[in-house]
């Protein structure tokens, strides 16, 4: 980080300490752990989604970049789109069973299916 950057001092106004030192809290990037920690359920969702069927995988515990590509795995095997964000993995349509195998196939071993 810069000294002097004014960009990260927005919120500071001004400080009658002449030793005063601006410092940002950095947050920390969450560590992800590995696939046989994660306890992970995969379940069919249907609300507010028109009536159609998407397969929910929650319970991700990690940095987004670890659960994007989770996602990107899961929705390319599968030969379908969807998303993954806020700590959960949403593929479109049914493939509850599918996301289980492949789940267990990357080594998570604690998931369990809802519903």
């Amino acid at each position: 980080m810069k000294k002097n950057d004014w960009k990260d001092r927005l919120n500071i106004v001004y400080s009658t300490n002449p030793d005063f030192s601006y410092e940002t809290e950095d947050e920390e990037e969450a560590s992800t752990p590995p696939p046989a920690q994660q306890r992970l359920r995969v379940q069919l969702d249907r609300k507010n989604r028109g009536g159609k069927v998407v397969t929910l995988v929650t319970g991700f515990v990690g940095n987004e970049d670890d659960l994007k590509e989770l996602g990107r795995l899961l929705k390319s095997k599968c030969g379908v789109g969807g998303s993954a964000k806020d700590g959960e993995i949403i593929v479109q349509g049914d493939f509850k069973q599918k996301v289980l195998d492949l789940l267990k196939k990357e080594g998570y071993t604690q998931t369990k299916p809802v519903g």
